[in-house]
């Protein structure tokens, strides 16, 4: 997969989606140790950062968690090559969530000023991973920051998860005025498979960050193995997800096995187990069931001899009225990064679990 990117090639924006196929190129140099994943991965990100550590275009202004992913790929290459020009422009986004608007509970939200008061599933995935992945690397006796860290999660579980099924709904406004929100909870009306997937993954990405000695520790384990005992009960027969989660619309006309969150709860399963936060036994057969149907129904192989992704859908957004109508209007797309992404990592888990 990573080199059918490479031949065909990959716009460099700070767009989340490309962050979150590099994370795949990460694994695949980790897994063979070739080069020319890392060269191509870097060359990919230093066009976006200049020498003196700003990124390229950044707007300062701009308050929408999407763009703070990035700050997660730029620590690696610190990591990696000590050059300071990719602290300094980690700093950057750093700096950008101080300044971030919140909730009234402490939130962060999504977008300024196009979704006030909303705390949605992917923003967790796009900032706080990177908000834990910092204050790790250069922070980590900053137990303020542990605690504001922990308030997102806290926030998402406690207005969206649904206690009888164990999901997470796609989001929720704090003020109660979007069309989509519940009166009584804020949240919006449906678990949208993708939105569960980024909070999943990002579960994972901080849990082995997380102070051991932090209180919050033991709430996000447990946010976790309950979603993934949610994820296990929902999944289908074929090994895959549905786009839409709810149990009323599961099967209905329209809905589908969609192909990313497929991916990232597949992926979630094998790394959960190799972190010791889910049972081998219990999880394992329906991670490979995830995964064979990942291979099969999604992986394509072309005459040039790379390979298509497929079955992900372009995009969900409680910019919309969140019906299930909408939901499945969107349209599919293929080699979507978002979805390319996740089987990367689901590969790599299958690779060494």
């Amino acid at each position: 997969m990573a080199d059918s990117f490479i031949k065909r090639g990959v716009p460099s924006t700070i767009n989340y989606s490309q962050m979150t196929l590099y994370g795949g190129f990460e694994l695949a140099y980790n897994l063979t140790g070739d080069d020319k994943y890392a060269s191509w991965y870097r060359s990919q990100i230093d066009e976006l950062v200049l020498s003196d550590g700003t990124i390229k275009g950044w707007d300062y202004g701009k308050y929408s968690l999407d763009n703070y992913r990035m700050g997660n790929n730029l620590i690696y290459w610190y990591e990696k090559t000590g050059e300071t020009k990719y602290k300094s422009a980690a700093s950057v986004i750093r700096q950008q969530i101080d300044r971030h608007p919140r909730t009234a509970t402490g939130g962060f939200w999504h977008r300024n000023p196009e979704y006030p008061n909303q705390m949605w599933l992917d923003g967790i995935f796009m900032a706080d991973s990177f908000y834990a992945k910092w204050t790790k690397s250069f922070d980590d006796k900053n137990t303020t920051a542990w605690d504001d860290i922990a308030v997102q999660y806290d926030n998402i579980e406690a207005h969206t998860r649904n206690t009888t099924t164990g999901l997470l709904l796609h989001g929720y406004d704090e003020s109660k005025v979007a069309v989509w929100a519940d009166p009584v909870t804020g949240a919006s009306p449906l678990v949208w498979n993708r939105a569960v997937g980024w909070y999943f993954m990002s579960l994972l990405e901080v849990i082995p960050l997380w102070p051991a000695t932090h209180p919050a520790r033991e709430r996000l384990i447990g946010y976790f193995t309950t979603l993934a005992t949610a994820l296990k009960k929902a999944q289908d027969d074929s090994g895959g997800w549905w786009l839409i989660m709810t149990d009323k619309y599961v099967g209905a006309e329209g809905n589908y096995i969609e192909s990313s969150g497929s991916a990232m709860f597949t992926f979630g399963f094998l790394k959960g187990i190799r972190l010791g936060l889910l049972d081998r036994d219990e999880y394992l057969a329906p991670a490979k069931k995830g995964y064979s149907l990942l291979v099969d129904k999604f992986v394509v192989e072309k005459d040039d001899g790379t390979v298509d992704w497929e079955g992900t859908v372009e995009v969900g957004s409680l910019n919309s009225n969140a019906t299930f109508e909408y939901y499945i209007s969107v349209p599919l797309a293929v080699n979507d990064y978002k979805g390319a992404g996740p089987f990367m990592y689901a590969s790599y888990e299958v690779e060494t679990v």
